[in-house]
């Protein structure tokens, strides 16, 4: 791609930490000289968060439209939607309808703006998820097309998309996990491990490190049960499940490797045997990213690190995300750490670029 990848960026839940995070962001002024980031929100609750983080030197650009975003550093584009009617009035930190609606609505907009092809990538912040379903439950589903109920921002981008096959991948700098089941039950989870599944995750993850520029994916697949079951011992999904989706990636061509006992897997992942690795369950692939990701430093009682990045594979468009909620305690205070939304901005460029991620 010769031009600069123009980057849709939504504010998240106003009553959240996405709005102060975005212009701790786009302060870092290196990003302007590799994309052209717009966010999609309300533009008074981004000059809100200015204040907030003590960035009145920075310029809040209303757009009506992305071809009116100037792309400058020093100016943070808006493509404002009328959404909070007086900040003021709102209040931060807390669960609200009003704030749910406006999340949801930054997310429909911008999924709109992919795939209209007016933005190149897109990059969420986090919403609430009960802030908001009582939203779509409250209007009926009126500004939602009918939808009453949303699992979470993957399954908005799968709905408004059309995509049938997709999944969640977690990504912090070279450790990347994608997961054959996200937000069910751990009952329910194991009852999903599926031969068609587990193949169906190895393809789109083998596809997304082809994407990503990485010429010849290693795939690592972890087993579901203790030691992958000790031949049955312990369970019999990886005989009956895993083993039979593996041998159908390499007949495929896919360099498919295990499955891998879990105990094991990312800490060889994390020296570089593997370039992702496909997990049976939620918990399996967050917890090992998010042990690493985020680092809390003792002496100073302080995160000093909050990093990883969400992407969602299978889709027709781009789709990044910050790894983490909506910190509603920290809201209006300013402290917010950013880099996970760089981290997020830079992986949507580079997914844009076809450049490793």
């Amino acid at each position: 791609m010769d031009k600069k990848p123009i980057v849709g960026i939504t504010m998240g839940d106003p009553a959240g930490n996405g709005p102060e995070i975005t212009v701790k962001a786009l302060s870092h002024t290196d990003l302007y000289s590799r994309c052209c980031p717009i966010v999609v929100g309300d533009a008074k609750m981004i000059e809100q968060a200015a204040r907030f983080v003590g960035r009145t030197d920075i310029q809040i650009h209303r757009c009506e439209k992305v071809s009116d975003a100037l792309f400058t550093p020093g100016t943070i584009d808006v493509l404002h939607l009328e959404l909070i009617p007086d900040p003021k009035e709102f209040p931060i930190g807390q669960v609200s309808i009003e704030g749910g609606n406006a999340a949801f609505q930054c997310v429909k907009k911008v999924i709109e703006l992919a795939m209209a092809g007016e933005v190149d990538a897109t990059c969420t912040n986090a919403l609430n998820k009960e802030a908001m379903n009582k939203a779509l439950e409250h209007d009926g589903g009126k500004n939602s097309d009918g939808y009453t109920h949303f699992d979470g921002h993957t399954e908005i981008y799968a709905t408004y998309t059309g995509t049938k096959k997709y999944t969640m991948m977690l990504a912090h700098h070279d450790l990347r996990v994608v997961h054959v089941s996200t937000h069910v039950s751990l009952r329910e989870a194991c009852d999903r491990v599926k031969k068609a599944r587990v193949l169906e995750v190895i393809e789109i993850a083998h596809k997304a490190c082809k994407d990503m520029g990485i010429e010849n994916p290693k795939v690592a697949v972890a087993g579901l049960n203790p030691h992958c079951g000790e031949n049955g011992l312990f369970g019999t999904e990886e005989l009956e499940e895993i083993k039979p989706a593996i041998e159908a990636a390499k007949a495929e061509g896919i360099n498919a490797v295990g499955p891998i006992p879990p105990d094991s897997v990312f800490s060889e992942a994390l020296g570089g045997w593997y370039d992702i690795v496909v997990c049976m369950y939620h918990d399996q692939g967050h917890i090992p990213l998010k042990t690493v990701g985020f680092v809390y430093d003792r002496e100073k009682q302080a995160w000093k690190a909050v990093e990883g990045v969400n992407v969602t594979l299978g889709l027709p468009i781009i789709r990044t995300s910050v790894d983490h909620g909506t910190g509603f305690a920290l809201a209006g205070k300013g402290t917010s750490n950013e880099l996970s939304l760089v981290n997020a901005i830079d992986y949507a460029i580079r997914m844009a670029n076809g450049t490793r991620a």
